[in-house]
């Protein structure tokens, strides 16, 4: 097994496909996981992170439609799942840049 800093960060960063083209911050990480959780240490750990936490966002979003039609607090809800969706990417990318451990917090455990 190598340790490829990079191949962490780019699978990080990749998440952010979603706000370009809606299911790719899903997809290439998933991709990126399935194909190098052998080969890259840590690859494992990460990509279950981000698989987690993208699973999570997209079950608060269903979440989210009903509120929006019974009080309308579905639409703010749904900017912060944006936000999330933004910011936790990014600060995580810099995380494992700096060698620290990455975290997303308010994810489902549904792969440990």
């Amino acid at each position: 097994m190598r340790e490829d800093k990079q191949m962490l960060i780019i699978m990080h960063l990749s998440q952010l496909l979603d706000l370009v083209t809606g299911v790719g911050g899903f997809i290439v990480p998933l991709i990126l996981w399935l194909t190098q959780k052998d080969k890259v240490y840590e690859m494992d750990m990460h990509g279950k992170m981000i698989i987690n936490f993208q699973i999570s966002l997209f079950i608060y979003s269903l979440i989210c439609i009903p509120l929006i039609i019974l009080f309308g607090l579905g639409i703010l809800l749904l900017i912060v799942i944006g936000l999330l969706a933004l910011v936790f990417p990014i600060i995580n990318a810099i995380k494992v840049s700096k060698g620290e451990m990455p975290s997303y917090p308010f994810s489902i455990q549904i792969f440990k």
